[in-house]
This record gives C-alpha cells, sequence and structure tokens, in this order.
C-alpha cells in the first residue's frame, strides 16, 4: 500500500513539474514573440517617420532619435564581418532552446525570452535587409546625449532586450535562483558547540569516609 501511494505521489509530482515547464516554455516564447513584434514595429516607424542624417532631440539631448544603418556591432565593430553576426546569432539561439529543456522558473523565462526577441529582432535585419542575406545592416534609431553615438553606440529595442535580458540573468545567478524553479541558499555556518557543563566531582575517598563517620556518629546519639 505505501508503495502504491509513494509511486502516485512521485506521479504527479512529475506531473507538477512537467505543467511548470510548459509553462515556463509558453512564457519564454510569448515574451520573445513580442520583444520580436516590437521590435519590428519601431525598426518599420523609423524608417517611416526619419531619413538618413536626420536627428530629432528629446528629453532636453539627452535622447535621440536618428536613423543609423549598422553592419557591424556596438560601435560598428567588425563591421567588415557582418556574416559572422548571424552565425553567433544562432548559437545563442541553439543555447536558448538547450537551457528550455529544464526551465520551470518564471523569472528565468522573462530573462531567456528577452534575450530570445532580442536576438531574433537582430538577426531578421542581418537576413532580410540590404545589402542582402547574411549581411543586412541592423537598424538602429536611439542615441544618447548625442545625435551621432559618439557617448553611447547607437541601439534598438532589441538591443535593450538583450542588455535587459542578460542583466535579469546575472542577477538571478546572483540571488541563487535556479531554472528549474529551485534556489540556493547558503548554507548556515556550524553552530559553535556550547561550552560542556561542568560535571559532578566524584566524591573522594577522603570526603566518603568522613560521611560515613558522621552518619555513624549522628544515628547512635
Amino acid at each position: 500500500m505505501r508503495d502504491l501511494q509513494a509511486a502516485g505521489g512521485a506521479a504527479l509530482s512529475g506531473q507538477d513539474e512537467t505543467q511548470q515547464r510548459g509553462r515556463a516554455v509558453r512564457l519564454l516564447a510569448i515574451t520573445g514573440a513580442l520583444v520580436l513584434l516590437a521590435d519590428l514595429a519601431t525598426k518599420q516607424l523609423t524608417l517611416w517617420a526619419l531619413t538618413d542624417g536626420e536627428a530629432v532631440r528629446l528629453l532636453g539631448g539627452a535622447v535621440y532619435l536618428t536613423l543609423t544603418r549598422n553592419s557591424g556591432a556596438a560601435f560598428s565593430l567588425g563591421s567588415d564581418y557582418t556574416f559572422i553576426f548571424p552565425i553567433i546569432t544562432l548559437v545563442v539561439l541553439g543555447w536558448i532552446g538547450w537551457l528550455a529543456r529544464s526551465l520551470r522558473s518564471v523569472p528565468w523565462a522573462v530573462a531567456l525570452g528577452l534575450v530570445l526577441g532580442g536576438a531574433l529582432g537582430n538577426l531578421t535585419d542581418r537576413v532580410f535587409r540590404a545589402p542582402g542575406p547574411l549581411v543586412g545592416h541592423v537598424v538602429d534609431m536611439v542615441s544618447l546625449f548625442d545625435p551621432h553615438g559618439r557617448v553611447w553606440p547607437v541601439f534598438n529595442l532589441a538591443d535593450s532586450a538583450l542588455m535587459a535580458g542578460v542583466g535579469l540573468g546575472i542577477l538571478l545567478e546572483l540571488t541563487g535562483r535556479q531554472r528549474d524553479g529551485r534556489r540556493l541558499r547558503p548554507e548556515p555556518s556550524p553552530a559553535e558547540p556550547s561550552p560542556a557543563e561542568p560535571s559532578p566531582a566524584a566524591p573522594s575517598p577522603a570526603a566518603t569516609g568522613a560521611a560515613a563517620v558522621t552518619s555513624s556518629a549522628r544515628g547512635g546519639s
């Protein structure tokens, strides 16, 4: 009977884990899809509303909207090796798929979803935009404190999602939150042994003899 109850409990536990994993993977996919759609929409709006070299000043110059077509990474690094970036993105997508196998944590699902959506957003540009497949230029539009990206590289929503996802993942690691839903806690330091209470000293033979003499004397009085 106990074996049947244990088997039933294990089955329920496995079912719960499967449901948790399903919810986490769905949340990862939904987050990634929302980021991708938002990134595509903002890029298309930028192409419609801005022309090359035009800058729109916002928040007193803290933010500028400027259309930039980037063939490389941040600060235009690797602009002569554009084809490498889609390969890196495919590796990242494979890594996310591998992590999703044991995913049961909601915060980790959001973090990986942000990375997924950001990676897909820029990969879409690399594949479908000019000058051609796998060498397409990424559309960037946000520049901080300078209209030409001389303070901080011009970026887009996909870049922001990538940075947010990576930052959230680092925070989760530092706080001990695992992708399978567990949370690691620091092991408590071993308690210092309490000082042993002194045990009553055994009476010495002299004291025993004295007590016997005293008891005999009292009994005979």
